[in-house]
C-alpha cells in the first residue's frame, strides 16, 4: 500500500468519525438544530432576491428591503388572513350538524346502493355500526385533544419563539455568508479551493432557487384558488386557499388532499358548488404544474420529471412528509455533486478507453519557417503533439 493511498484512507476515516460525532452531538440539541435549519431555509429563500437587489444597492440595504417585505407579508398574514381563516373555522364548527346530516345521507345512500349491487354476497356494516365506530373515534380524538390542550399551547409558544429566533438568525446568515464560505474553504487545500468554492456556490444557488421558487408557487396557487372561489360565494374560500397553498408544497399528494378537503367543505352548499370547487382547484394545479413550474423551477434545478417523481416518492417512503417536500432539492443537489465528483472521472475513463495509445509516448513535429532572401526575420515555430507512431 502506497503512502498516498494510506494518506487518503486516513483522511476518509477521520471524515467518517467527524460526521458520526457531529450526528451524535446534533441528536442532543434538536431545538438548536431546528432553529438553524429554519434560519438556513429562510436565508436560502431570500438569497436570490438579495442577489438581484445587490446589483443596484449595497448588500445590507438589499437585505433590509427583502426582510421588510417579508415582515410586511407576515403582518398581513397575522392581522388579516389569520382572523378571517379563524372566523371561517368557527363557521365550520357552527354548521357541523349540517355536515353530519349530509354525511348520514351519503352513507345511507352508499350502503343502499352497495346492497342492491352486491346483495348478501358481501357482509357490509350497517349505518348504526358505522355511526357507533365514528362516534368512538371522534370522542377519543376530542378527549385526547382536551387532555393535551396545555401541551398544544406550550408548543405553539415554543414554535413562535423558534420562528422568531430563526428569522433573526437568517439575517446574520445573509450578512456573514461570505465569511462563512471563506471559513469553510480555509479547511480545504489551496489547490482545491477554487473547485470547492464553485461547488459551494452552485449548491447554494440550487437550494436557494428551490426555496424561493417553491414559496412563490405556493403563494400564486393560494391567491389563484381564492380568486376563483370567492366570487362564487364559497363560504370557505380563504380557508381552502390556505390549505391549497400549504398543500402545494407537498408534490402530488398535497393538492389531492386539499381537493378532497375542499369538496367536503362544499357539500352543504350543494352539488354545483362541489363541482365548481373541484374544477377550480384542479385547473389551478394543472396550470401551476405545466406552465409555472417549468419556468420557475426547471431552469434553476435542471431535474427531469421522471427524476422528480422518483425523488418525491422515494423521499416520502423513507422520511415521510419531510421527504416529500425535500425530495426535489435533494435530487438537484445530488445532480450537482455527480457533475463535480463522478462525471469527470467517467469522462476521463472514456477518454483513455477511446485513445489506448495515448500513454505510449508523444511525437512532436517542429517546423521552422525561414524567409526566402532579405533580412532575417523572427522564426515561427509550429508544434504538433499527437500519439507516437512506429515511424523513425
Amino acid at each position: 500500500m502506497t503512502a498516498a493511498l494510506l494518506r487518503r484512507t486516513g483522511v476518509v476515516l477521520v471524515a467518517v468519525v467527524a460526521v458520526v460525532a457531529a450526528a451524535l452531538f446534533a441528536a442532543h440539541i434538536p431545538r438548536t438544530i431546528t432553529i438553524f435549519l429554519i434560519a438556513a431555509f429562510v436565508a436560502f429563500g431570500a438569497h436570490p432576491l438579495v442577489k438581484r437587489l445587490e446589483r443596484r444597492m449595497p448588500r445590507p440595504a438589499a437585505i433590509a428591503l427583502v426582510y421588510a417585505g417579508l415582515l410586511g407579508a407576515l403582518l398581513l398574514l397575522a392581522l388579516v388572513i389569520v382572523p378571517i381563516g379563524y372566523g371561517q373555522i368557527l363557521v365550520l364548527v357552527v354548521h357541523a350538524p349540517q355536515y353530519v346530516v349530509a354525511a348520514e345521507g351519503l352513507v345511507v345512500d352508499t350502503e343502499r346502493g352497495l346492497r342492491q349491487v352486491l346483495g348478501d354476497r358481501v357482509s357490509l356494516p350497517s349505518y348504526a355500526q358505522i355511526e357507533a365506530e365514528v362516534g368512538n373515534q371522534v370522542g377519543g380524538l376530542l378527549s385526547g385533544t382536551i387532555a393535551q390542550l396545555g401541551t398544544i399551547v406550550v408548543g405553539a409558544v415554543g414554535a413562535l419563539v423558534i420562528g422568531t429566533s430563526a428569522l433573526v438568525l437568517s439575517v446574520f446568515f445573509l450578512l456573514q455568508g461570505r465569511e462563512v464560505r471563506e471559513g469553510i474553504l480555509a479547511f480545504v487545500p489551496p489547490a482545491r479551493r477554487a473547485g470547492v468554492g464553485a461547488l459551494l456556490h452552485e449548491l447554494a444557488e440550487v437550494f436557494g432557487h428551490f426555496v424561493a421558487g417553491q414559496a412563490l408557487l405556493c403563494a400564486i396557487v393560494g391567491v389563484a384558488v381564492w380568486a376563483l372561489l370567492a366570487p362564487a360565494h364559497f363560504a370557505f374560500a380563504l380557508l381552502v386557499a390556505l390549505v391549497c397553498a400549504v398543500g402545494y408544497a407537498v408534490p402530488f399528494v398535497g393538492m389531492l388532499v386539499a381537493q378532497l378537503v375542499a369538496a367536503l367543505l362544499a357539500i352543504p352548499q350543494g352539488t354545483g358548488m362541489v363541482v365548481w370547487v373541484t374544477i377550480a382547484i384542479f385547473v389551478v394545479a394543472r396550470i401551476a404544474d405545466n406552465l409555472l413550474v417549468p419556468k420557475i423551477m426547471a431552469d434553476s434545478l435542471g431535474v427531469s420529471p421522471i427524476t422528480v417523481m422518483f425523488a418525491v416518492f422515494a423521499g416520502g417512503e423513507l422520511f415521510g412528509i419531510p421527504g416529500l417536500i425535500l425530495g426535489i432539492p435533494a435530487a438537484a443537489l445530488l445532480r450537482v455533486l455527480f457533475g463535480y465528483f463522478v462525471q469527470p472521472y467517467v469522462v476521463r475513463i472514456q477518454t483513455q478507453a477511446a485513445r489506448p495509445d495515448a500513454s505510449e509516448g508523444v511525437h512532436v513535429d517542429v517546423r521552422v519557417d525561414e524567409p526566402i532572401g532579405g533580412p532575417a526575420l523572427a522564426e515561427t515555430v509550429i508544434v504538433r503533439v499527437g500519439p507516437a507512431s512506429g515511424e523513425g
